[in-house]
């Protein structure tokens, strides 16, 4: 009987967990689109064991001050809708690549250039890619 609600218990968690992740989700990709990032996308990570975080999300933004504004907006909307504040987050002195980690979830707002220099949805081309429309 122990072992059952063992069981019970994890499979809560996790979907207690995959729940959280979606909520985090949307509210990051909202919140890039309503400061006009441009070319959101999702990596959904889950299924390749040496990935860092379940999903990643990337955006750029063309200029430093709109890297800023969706670096900014999105802590806000997580924190505010979510109730959650990254574990992590750096990039701020140069803005050309702002990484903000929330654990399960990692966000990228790049400039176009370092994004195209870096290439991380061909790093993790194992990946599933999702694109996210205004």
């Amino acid at each position: 009987m122990e072992q059952l609600a063992i069981l019970t218990n994890r499979k809560k968690n996790s979907v207690t967990r995959l729940t959280k992740n979606a909520k985090i989700l949307k509210t990051i990709i909202h919140a890039i689109q309503d400061k006009k990032g441009e070319n959101i996308t999702s990596l959904d990570l889950r299924k390749i064991p040496e990935a860092v975080a379940d999903f990643f999300i990337i955006c750029d933004a063309p200029s430093t001050t709109q890297v800023k504004a969706i670096a900014d907006n999105i802590r806000k909307e997580v924190n505010d809708l979510c109730e959650e504040l990254p574990y992590h987050f750096e990039g701020y002195q140069a803005l050309q690549w702002i990484l903000i980690d929330y654990v399960n979830v990692v966000v990228h707002i790049m400039h176009p250039e370092s994004r195209k220099f870096y290439r991380l949805e061909e790093l993790w081309n194992d990946a599933v890619l999702e694109e996210h429309d205004h």
